[in-house]
C-alpha cells in the first residue's frame, strides 16, 4: 500500500468566502461595505481593507459615531479618513492590508484583515443570536485587531481602540438588528 498523497493545507472552513460575509449583511451593513468598495477603487486600492470598511461606519451608521466619546474624537476619526482618502496622513495606497490574522486566505476585492474582521463580527452577531452584521458588531471587531490599518487611524486620531473594543463587547448593540 502507498502513503497517503500531501495535500495543501486547506483554509478553515469557518471562513466564508465574501460573497458568502455579503448575502448575511443587513441592508445597512450591505451599504457599508458597498461604500466602503466604492472608496478603494476611488483610491486606487485593489482591495477593502478595514479603514475602507471604518470610513464607510463613520459616515453612515449612527450607533458606531455614538460608540465614541463624543463629537472630538468623530470628528478627529473621520478627519484622518478624509486625510487618508486624499492621499495625505497615512499612506497606504497600492498596498495590501495583511495583519498576519489569515496569511493563506485570499478573497478577491478583500483584504485579508478585512475578511478576519467581517468574520469577527459575523461570529459576534451569532452570540447574540442574530446570523446578520450590525454595524457596531463591524466596528468591534475592527477594534479588536491591534494590527489593521482601522486601528492605525484610530490610534492616531487618539481613540484607545483596545478600550473601544472592550466596551463594545460588554455592551452589546442596543437596537435589534434588522433582517433585510
Amino acid at each position: 500500500m502507498h502513503p497517503p498523497i500531501p495535500r495543501a493545507p486547506a483554509v478553515p472552513a469557518t471562513v466564508p468566502a465574501a460573497c458568502d460575509l455579503e448575502a448575511r449583511l443587513t441592508d445597512e451593513m450591505a451599504s457599508v461595505v458597498s461604500g466602503a468598495r466604492r472608496r478603494a477603487l476611488r483610491d486606487g486600492d485593489r482591495q477593502i481593507d478595514t479603514a475602507h470598511l471604518l470610513h464607510s461606519l463613520m459616515e453612515t451608521d449612527p450607533e458606531v459615531r455614538a460608540a465614541f466619546t463624543g463629537a472630538p474624537q468623530v470628528a478627529r476619526v473621520l478627519g484622518y479618513l478624509v486625510q487618508r482618502s486624499i492621499g495625505y496622513g497615512l499612506r497606504w495606497q497600492g498596498s495590501v492590508e495583511d495583519s498576519g490574522a489569515l496569511p493563506l486566505l485570499d478573497q478577491p476585492g478583500w483584504s485579508p484583515a478585512a475578511v478576519t474582521a467581517m468574520e469577527g463580527a459575523l461570529a459576534r452577531a451569532e452570540a447574540r443570536g442574530d446570523g446578520r452584521v450590525g454595524g457596531t458588531d463591524l466596528l468591534a471587531a475592527l477594534a479588536a485587531d491591534p494590527e489593521c490599518r482601522a486601528v492605525a487611524v484610530l490610534d492616531h486620531a487618539g481613540v484607545d481602540a483596545r478600550e473601544l473594543s472592550g466596551r463594545l463587547v460588554e455592551a452589546p448593540p442596543s437596537r435589534q438588528v434588522s433582517q433585510g
